[in-house]
This record gives structure tokens, sequence and C-alpha cells, in this order.
């Protein structure tokens, strides 16, 4: 019995003897130049800036083509015609009317001017004048409506003939020679043409949680699956307010300027857009830990203290010696990772962000049973 209280007694002894000799690291990073960034993430769509759907006004056949995909063309140049036998016609038809009508009216004239010499003479009644007087009235307005019918036979015999509005270049063609277009009911689409494919957009979806961090004027990146080594650059231009709901999920239109020297952005590519809601190059900053460190008693080493600044809102922790010391910190911007320093620490300090133990090599081996045997190691000879 005796000899198994010795043997507990220097089991604790050699425990307590391992716990005292168990160090505390300090963990540290300088206070540095850094780059605060925050972002956010969305998809969109690649975009002309400006683009025109090219349609008729008027119903026929489609005659003749003079463009195709990826033509350019100028503001002015014809790129297709209809056929323009049933246009002619009615111009035809309605000019011949307007001819009738102007006939009428001379006639009507003639015959106002004459029942109103007879009134005036007294030689025929108030009734008679007044119904020759309508007559003319009638013929007057008669050829003024057969005028805008002429009118209007032109303009539709002018909108066979179809030009590009502006200078650009043809992304898609829906019609060919001898199709037939109907317009009674919209106007059909025949071309739509870019102004400019060097000035394209990113229409991007940004979550509403995210909305509120976006503004004109930020700076944007993005990569498309076509070109996926390469990052191009924008920036805000417009943050519109309408909302989308798709699926329960709310996004908002971000329109993003994307400039396209080189023609690699292709309407309707897929954009991974990054838009850095701040961008801070080059401040005074350091790790987000060095900021939620706080040291105990219980990671002190022997002859270690710590000198507190409780009344400070924000503080990192220093080693000064054996003390472990309060750094009081003004604060400013901050990313995932690091926050800005504005003052109480100055660039190459050192700051804790952190503890770690460290257990002597031969720790194990002290702590065995002194009273086990020790093992023999087995020799082989060779």
């Amino acid at each position: 019995m005796k000899y198994l209280t010795l043997a507990g007694t220097a089991t604790l002894l050699l425990l307590a003897s391992c716990e005292s000799k168990k160090e505390y690291n300090y963990e540290t990073a300088l206070v540095e130049k850094t780059d605060i960034t925050t972002s956010v993430t969305a998809t969109g769509t690649i975009e002309p800036v400006t683009s025109v759907d090219v349609g008729t006004q008027v119903s026929g056949i489609v005659s003749r083509l003079y463009v195709d995909y990826n033509s350019v063309v100028k503001a002015g140049q014809v790129i297709a015609e209809l056929d323009r036998t049933n246009l002619q016609s009615d111009l035809e038809s309605a000019q011949a009317n307007l001819r009738s009508a102007k006939s009428a009216l001379d006639y009507q004239k003639s015959n106002y001017d004459r029942y109103k010499n007879l009134f005036e003479k007294g030689l025929i009644s108030a009734n008679e004048y007044e119904q020759a007087r309508l007559s003319y009235v009638q013929a007057q307005q008669s050829v003024n409506q057969l005028t805008q019918s002429v009118k209007r036979a032109q303009t539709n015999l002018g909108y066979a003939t179809i030009t590009s509005p502006i200078d650009g270049v043809v992304l898609s063609k829906e019609v060919e020679e001898g199709q037939t277009v109907a317009s009674s009911f919209s106007t059909p689409t025949l071309f739509k043409i870019a102004r400019d494919l060097t000035d394209m957009r990113v229409i991007a979806d940004v979550d509403e949680a995210d909305i509120g961090d976006v503004r004109e004027g930020l700076r944007v990146t993005f990569t498309v699956d076509a070109f996926p080594d390469d990052t191009f650059e924008g920036s805000v231009t417009q943050v519109r307010q309408q909302a989308t709901t798709e699926s329960n999920v709310v996004t908002y239109e971000v329109v993003i300027s994307a400039p396209n020297q080189d023609l690699k952005l292709k309407p309707g590519l897929t954009a991974n857009v990054t838009i850095h809601t701040l961008d801070l190059p080059g401040v005074t900053a350091v790790p987000q830990k060095a900021l939620r460190f706080t040291p105990s008693e219980q990671t002190l080493n022997e002859g270690e203290s710590i000198q507190d600044a409780p009344k400070a809102k924000n503080k990192v922790w220093v080693k000064e010696g054996n003390v472990i010391k309060a750094v009081p910190v003004e604060i400013g911007s901050s990313s995932p990772t690091h926050t800005q320093i504005l003052s109480g620490v100055k660039e190459g300090q050192k700051v804790i962000i952190g503890t770690s133990t460290e257990q002597p090599e031969e720790t194990t081996e002290q702590a065995s049973n002194p009273f086990m045997p020790r093992r023999k190691n087995n020799k082989t000879k060779s």
C-alpha cells in the first residue's frame, strides 16, 4: 500500500511539472500597408449601348435585301425593298380620285358663284342659295380628304424602300427575299442594327441584399466564358429603380460600361461581374483577428502581466517586454480580412492576433511512469 501511494504521488508531481513547463507563444502580425477592398458579385449579359430594330410600316413581299449579318451600314443606306406593285396602284388610285374631286370642286364653285349672284338680285330663294353653298363646301372638304389620301399613299410607297436609321453593324436579319411581311397588328422586325460594337455595356442583376452598396461610378471588373484568361474593366453607369422578382428572388438591374476596342465582347455573352464597392489601395491596416483578440490570465507565461484600456472602443494588443498592453486605435473601413487603422499604432509595429501552446519535446518521456519497467531495444546482429 505504501508503494502505491508513492507511485501516485510521483505521477501527480510529474504531471504538475509538465503543466508548469507549458509555454504560450503569441502570434503576431505587422501593421502594414495593404488594399482594403469589398465587392459585390453578380451575373449579367453583354449588349450594345445603342441598337435599333428596323421594321416596315406597310405590308408586302420582300423583293430585295441588300445587307446580311455583320454588314456595316450608314444612316440612310437602302438595306431592303418591298414589292411596289400594290402600293403604286394605291397611289395612282388616290391621285385619280383627287383629280375627279378637283373637277367637281371647280363645278361647285362656278355654280355657287352663279347662285350667289342671283340671290343678291332676289331672283332665287335663300334655300336654293344655301344648297349651292353647301355643295361647294362639301366639294372643298372632299378635295382636302383626297389630298391627304394621296400623301398617305405616297408615304406608304416610300416605306417600300427600307433604309438604315443609324450608322452601325447588322446583328440580325429576320426575313428573306420573297417573304411576306404583315403590319396589321405590329411593326414586323426585319433587321437589328447596333450603332457601335466598340462601345458595349453589361446589364447585371444585383441581389436586393447587395444593391444598397452599389452606386454610379464604382469600378467594375468582369470575365466572360469565351475568354476565361481575360479580365475586362468598366464602371457603373446606372442603377435602375425597377425591381425584378423571379422565384421569390428580388434583383435590380445595374448598367455597366464595357469598352470593347478589340471587339472580343459579343452581344449576348454572359458576364461574371465583380462590383468594387470599396477600393482603398495602400492604407495602413491590421488583420481582423487583431481587433478580435483579447488576452486572458490563463494564457500568461510566468512573469507576464496584462495592461488593459477598458474605455477604448477599439483596441489592439502589443507585447512590451513581459507586459501584454492594450493600445486604443481609431479604425476606418474594413474588408473581410483587414481593417484600416487611422491612428493608435504605426506601420511596422507588431500586434497580437492569437496565442498557441508549445510542449517541450522531452515532455512525453518525462511524463512516463518511472515505476514501469523500461522497454529494451532488441538489436538484431547481421
